[in-house]
């Protein structure tokens, strides 16, 4: 698969009132066209900084981003972001919502039939289409997140970025639109990141899980393969070997090797694992995966 989004030698250091804070160093990664990718770690360990930096949010302090072989210099319609805040515009309809980014994107150059069609179609994307007059405070919190993904994908990005987008949401409605976002990456075969806690998340949607090294100074410590088909069904996967030797592995990364947010280094061997969570506790997916205790981790290959 071609090669769409490349990290190369990127560090990223703040400067605080104590001096140099080092969020990031030395990150390598390639993500192909119509991969989905999950960044996992401990709190602190700079994944949101990461796909900051993807998103042009922010700029790297060494190193060179690049989206189709272009530099990432700043924010792009060509990269769109859903964060874990919908930040919807609470005087605006669900529609008015997602159209003022389309607007914002086409208004120049397509009519005001085609913008409406855009809208419409994102809309319809996200099973939203019998809500679009709606305000937002008089839809649930999964459907705020599904016009925020709307939203995201009208403008036609060609890198759909996500920080937590379910973090906020009840177990239920999470595993709901975990569901639907495997429906929607597979109808556009959209190139995804997202940023998440949660391992049985990771796993469920992912093609790779890239596992970050504990901060300050966080890098790629671990990139796990998840060979397993689409689509997928939570269900049916529950069980099903691959699935839970690829969750063993992922675990064994943060829990053994990693299970202090404090410590930059693996724990030693022998060290005795932790539960899956990662950072504050949190509901597990829905329905919940079977505990692996003889199950050995899946082969993983280590960052380069």
């Amino acid at each position: 698969m071609e090669k769409f989004v490349r990290i190369e030698s990127v560090g990223q250091v703040f400067n605080t009132r104590k001096g140099s804070f080092v969020a990031l160093r030395d990150i390598e990664l390639t993500v192909a066209q119509g991969e989905f990718i999950t960044l996992i770690g401990h709190s602190g360990c700079g994944k949101s900084t990461l796909l900051n930096l993807v998103a042009g949010l922010t700029r790297p302090t060494s190193g060179v981003l690049l989206c189709a072989e272009k530099e990432i210099t700043g924010p792009g319609p060509e990269r769109a972001v859903v964060f874990q805040n919908h930040s919807l515009l609470p005087w605006l309809s669900c529609f008015q919502n997602v159209h003022l980014a389309v607007e914002r994107v086409f208004g120049r150059q397509e009519s005001k039939a085609r913008l409406t069609e855009r809208t419409h179609a994102a809309l319809e994307l996200v099973g939203l289409a019998h809500a679009q007059a709606k305000l937002p405070r008089e839809i649930s919190g999964g459907m705020k997140q599904r016009v925020g993904i709307a939203r995201a994908l009208a403008i036609e990005p060609k890198v759909l970025l996500m920080d937590e987008p379910f973090g906020a949401l009840d177990a239920l409605t999470r595993a709901h639109l975990q569901d639907e976002l495997l429906k929607i990456v597979a109808k556009t075969g959209i190139t995804t990141m997202m940023v998440t806690h949660d391992v049985d998340e990771a796993v469920l949607l992912s093609d790779r899980v890239v596992m970050l090294t504990n901060g300050p100074a966080a890098t790629i410590g671990q990139i796990q393969d998840v060979p397993l088909p689409r689509p997928r069904d939570r269900v049916a996967l529950a069980e099903d070997p691959r699935y839970l030797a690829c969750r063993a592995a992922v675990v064994d990364f943060l829990h053994r090797r990693y299970g202090h947010p404090g410590q930059s280094r693996p724990h030693a061997e022998g060290a005795a694992p932790a539960t899956a969570s990662v950072g504050a506790p949190a509901a597990p997916s829905t329905p919940p995966f079977v505990h692996t205790p003889q199950m050995e981790p899946a082969p993983a290959r280590n960052a380069a």
